[in-house]
């Protein structure tokens, strides 16, 4: 298919961005790397008045290391990232998740900013960026604000970026040697949506872990933290923790599984995720 007839307009920089927004309202929809965007349009599931173009604004795709947090620019690539030595030292969770985000194809072209801001429930990054306990950056016409992960999603494809504002960066608290990670997602071939993901940080204390952070994805219609298994596994009783999903998670049945299955899978990915920060073989 075809998109409907739609006007473009390339932003030169982040006020001009929003000035636009503000102009064309709820008619506008910002473009930047285009992978879910470009295919809602072809088919017709989204049909703006005008897209606006952000690949022309200059230091957006940075990534740099500022005052313990790792600053990633909008419009950073997924291969950028992926290929980033400073993620891999500095967010390694985010480079654990990289591999299994779509294909290179898609990697090439799609953007952080992208994937936080479409706020897809199965993708990898905003579970991610909710286990970090991350920030993110948003523009609008009152000038800029930050976001913490906890209040950034809130509701399907939903977030706290509003109608006239763009997400120009997420931050996220750049790791210490006392920082532990996991990473696990079940889909049925690689690269294809999560039947159910977690994404999980947590902080070393002696053998047990403290400050832990399970979010998981594919399970509802944000991504969901699990808090009552998070208590459960710092309290170090990892079997109570995965009992725990059971009030923690209430996924629903859609076309891959059952929320049944669902759920006893989010206990089976708990199991090697804990495996994985503890340092023992999942």
């Amino acid at each position: 298919m075809k998109p409907a007839p739609f006007a473009y307009a390339k932003a030169r920089s982040v006020e001009d961005a929003v000035k636009l927004l503000g102009k064309h309202g709820d008619g506008a929809k910002l473009l930047a790397g285009g992978q879910s965007l470009m295919a809602t349009l072809n088919m017709r599931l989204s049909a703006p008045s005008v897209l606006i173009d952000l690949n022309g604004i200059a230091g957006l795709d940075t990534i740099a290391v500022k005052d313990g947090m790792v600053d990633i620019g909008a419009l950073a690539r997924h291969a950028a990232v992926m290929g980033s030595d400073t993620i891999a030292q500095h967010a390694p969770l985010i480079a654990m998740a990289m591999p299994h985000i779509a294909h290179p194809a898609i990697r090439n072209r799609g953007t952080i900013g992208g994937s936080v801001a479409f706020a897809d429930p199965a993708a990898e990054l905003p579970a991610c960026f909710l286990a970090l306990n991350g920030e993110a950056e948003i523009a609008g016409p009152g000038g800029k604000r930050v976001v913490g992960a906890d209040d950034f999603f809130q509701g399907l494809y939903e977030t706290a970026i509003g109608p006239n504002d763009m997400l120009t960066a997420i931050r996220l608290p750049a790791a210490t040697p006392d920082m532990r990670y996991g990473f696990a997602e079940l889909s049925r071939r690689h690269g294809d949506y999560a039947i159910v993901g977690l994404a999980a940080s947590a902080r070393a204390d002696g053998a047990s872990l403290k400050d832990v952070r399970l979010a998981y994805f594919g399970v509802g219609l944000t991504p969901v933290r699990a808090k009552a298994a998070e208590a459960a596994l710092a309290s170090g009783n990892l079997d109570e923790a995965v009992k725990a999903l059971a009030t923690d998670l209430d996924p629903s049945d859609d076309i891959q599984e059952t929320g049944a299955v669902k759920k006893h899978l989010a206990g089976v990915l708990l199991r090697r995720v804990a495996a994985q920060m503890s340092g023992a073989r999942a």
